[in-house]
């Protein structure tokens, strides 16, 4: 009986002892390769366009905030390149233009992922600024007639650009 009561001991001890091994999933997120415009810049820590949406929402004309973000581009300057418009939450955009008129972006860029680092501010932008623009986007003689009024828009200043490849 001593032998049974010491052997089942024995066995219990063993399986206690025994490694409780889960398996955990490790899920890996597929990395992304970056073209960089302008200074280089890493994908870090930048916020969501719905984020960004919300910053713009709080910025009255004349704030200033040093920002970066990640978005879609909507629409890219099809002359050189020198400005693109991003996606925010709520059908809103912002308009991006590169610092110093430095560096451009490639003309084929639409819906592609981006990064951008510089800073955002609320613009208006004058009738003159909003034609010129739509004639560089390729709009329609009609559409370019069609603006008659100011508008104002988030605007951005990038230093640093990141498009997906």
């Amino acid at each position: 009986m001593k032998n049974i009561f010491l052997m089942l001991s024995l066995a219990l001890v063993v399986a206690s002892c025994k490694k409780n091994e889960t398996e955990v999933a490790v899920v890996e997120e597929p990395t992304v390769e970056y073209a960089v415009f302008g200074d280089s810049i890493v994908a870090a820590e930048a916020l969501s366009n719905e984020e960004m949406a919300a910053m713009y929402a709080s910025l009255k004309e004349g704030d200033t905030i040093n920002v970066k973000f990640k978005s879609a581009i909507n629409e890219v300057c099809q002359k050189k390149g020198c400005w693109m418009t991003l996606d925010l939450a709520e059908e809103k955009q912002a308009f991006v233009k590169f610092k110093d008129y430095g560096f451009f972006v490639p003309m084929n860029a639409q819906e592609k992922e981006v990064i951008v680092s510089g800073k955002a501010y609320v613009g208006i932008e004058s009738v003159d600024e909003l034609k010129h623009y739509a004639k560089d986007a390729g709009k329609s003689q009609a559409a370019i007639d069609s603006i008659v009024a100011p508008k104002v828009t988030y605007s951005f200043m990038a230093d640093g650009v990141l498009i997906a490849k």
